[in-house]
């Protein structure tokens, strides 16, 4: 069964569109993730999911029933914002209770709820402190707690991750990902970053200036992009890239070209290699270029090696435990990438080989 439904989805302030007739079907108890960079509409999609922005056109479907003009108490659907909004002056078990009680939910049913969800977050010891007691990552565990009390049909996360510091983050995932798994719930969850949409997701929804670009599983996107934005957007680093060579450009370039595949593509208008597809290769007749800079990462390498003849900069995954020497700056390498990890796009970014 579809928890939610956008059909035609349009949102427009005035002659402004930021939402052009966008069509998406979450699944029940699915964790669906938009992704996107600032600006692309994903915070307003769920907005409008969340009953917070109006619909200007199309229609939603919470549970089969259409919810466009159903108040956003009404929806069945728990918000989790950027910022915690707790009182200060309540206890955690007040914060997390605070909704049911102004809904009229009597002191003891009120405490259940409270302590089970608390328990599902593991931090019911915690339950008569107050917010400035709390870690960030504790003062968000009572935000989505908040959430969990009043059993929601869908969870709508917008961004909650987001003020928290880089290590805490990556354990707030983990918090996220038992929490799905254990709720059984489902969950749109607003990104901007890739890292947290491809761990996260189940599906992930790709947007772009209003639309939505492609939705797929993690690795779906990642391996078989539909157009050059996505292959672009997902992926740390980023997927590297060459232009088609003009007639004048230098032989390398063409060569290059050619040593890709591109030539037997007519329509190709750029071409992308992803990092761990590339291979440093002892052979003269493979791609020619410098190495510029090593991140050294422990058991891997990112090796920036300088294209001969080409204004670009590629990005190469190299395994420090290879038994090789290591790479060094101002070495000259060659490489190499299989011919079916090399992706071709059109003028319109659309990719051809998918």
């Amino acid at each position: 069964m579809s928890a939610v439904q956008l059909v035609h989805l349009r949102k427009a302030y005035g002659e402004r569109v930021v939402i052009d007739e966008i069509d998406l079907e979450v699944r029940s108890g699915e964790f669906m993730v938009f992704v996107g960079p600032s600006g692309c509409g994903k915070t307003t999609t769920l907005r409008m999911i969340a009953g917070l922005e109006s619909i200007t056109a199309g229609e939603l479907r919470i549970e089969g029933q259409r919810a466009n003009d159903l108040r956003a108490s009404e929806r069945g659907a728990a918000m989790v914002f950027q910022s915690y909004a707790l009182y200060p002056h309540m206890t955690i078990a007040e914060n997390m209770g605070f909704n049911l009680r102004m809904a009229g939910v009597g002191r003891a049913q009120r405490r259940e709820a409270v302590e089970r969800a608390a328990r599902t977050l593991r931090i019911d010891h915690k339950l008569e402190r107050y917010p400035r007691q709390l870690s960030g990552g504790e003062r968000q565990r009572v935000a989505i707690g908040r959430a969990i009390v009043r059993h929601p049909k869908v969870f709508l996360f917008d961004e909650p991750l987001s003020n928290l510091d880089a290590e805490l983050r990556v354990s707030m995932r983990v918090e996220l990902a038992r929490l799905h798994r254990e709720l059984g719930a489902t969950m749109i969850y607003v990104t901007h970053d890739q890292v947290e949409a491809m761990t996260l997701g189940q599906r992930i929804a790709v947007f772009r200036d209003g639309r939505i670009e492609q939705v797929g599983e993690p690795m779906e996107l990642y391996e078989h992009p539909r157009t050059e934005f996505v292959a672009g957007f997902l992926g740390t680093p980023r997927m590297n890239m060459l232009d088609r060579p003009t007639p004048d450009a230098p032989p390398a370039h063409h060569k290059l070209w050619d040593e890709l595949g591109g030539a037997r593509l007519d329509s190709a208008r750029r071409l992308g290699v992803r990092s761990e597809h590339l291979a440093v290769v002892a052979d003269s007749g493979a791609v020619q270029g410098v190495v510029e800079f090593v991140e050294r990462l422990g058991g891997l390498s990112m090796v920036h090696v300088r294209l001969e003849g080409v204004d670009e900069v590629w990005i190469v995954q190299a395994r420090s435990d290879d038994g090789g020497p290591a790479l060094q700056r101002g070495q000259r390498v060659a490489l190499r990438a299989p011919a079916e990890r090399v992706h071709a796009f059109d003028a319109d970014g659309l990719n051809l080989k998918p």
